[in-house]
């Protein structure tokens, strides 16, 4: 038995190499390009939209942070201004020394009820272990009758706000002979 001749092929089943196959498959690619162009458009078009979004949030963030820094001086003015304004009076002010010292005593009350009330803290230091973070040792001091490393006098007041060092305590600290 001989073998069959090939069928001849179906006008939509042209090998690659026919005129008839290139015909159907050039309007495809360029639909599938056109739909890839306009795919690619909507993309841009959403990355240019998600990037000035970012932009105005990026500059209302720095305003708004820049606002909120002024407003934080402005209430910490206020609440030394009243302070200001008696060392204003109590120079002016007529009177002897001891009405002077209860005059700054009652100012310097002031100005520590202001200052705790915008959250600005001491730095306890005297007899307390010493501590790099919240203490500036000036100078060290042979002590017998202290623990090592222990504050034993404080020069200079120490300040946090909110756990945020101001400025460290300066201390004298203990060293055993």
């Amino acid at each position: 038995m001989q073998p069959a001749p090939p069928a001849p092929e179906a006008a939509g089943d042209a090998a690659p190499d026919t005129p008839a196959a290139a015909e159907t498959t050039v309007p495809d690619s360029v639909r599938e390009l056109e739909a890839m162009r306009q795919e690619r458009d909507r993309l841009q078009d959403r990355l240019l939209r998600a990037l000035a979004e970012f932009d105005n949030f990026r500059k209302r963030a720095q305003k708004e942070n820049s606002e909120a820094r002024v407003q934080g001086a402005i209430d910490m003015a206020r609440a030394f201004l009243p302070v200001l304004d008696n060392f204003t009076r109590a120079q002016s002010a007529s009177g002897g020394v001891e009405e002077l010292r209860q005059g700054i005593a009652l100012i310097l009350k002031q100005w520590q009820d202001g200052a705790r009330r915008a959250g600005l803290e001491t730095i306890s230091a005297q007899g307390q272990p010493f501590d790099p973070h919240w203490h500036e040792a000036i100078e060290t001091v042979e002590r017998d009758d202290v623990p090592d490393h222990t504050v034993v006098e404080e020069l200079q007041t120490g300040y946090r706000l909110r756990d945020r060092l101001v400025r460290p305590a300066m201390v004298k600290v203990s060293r055993k002979p």
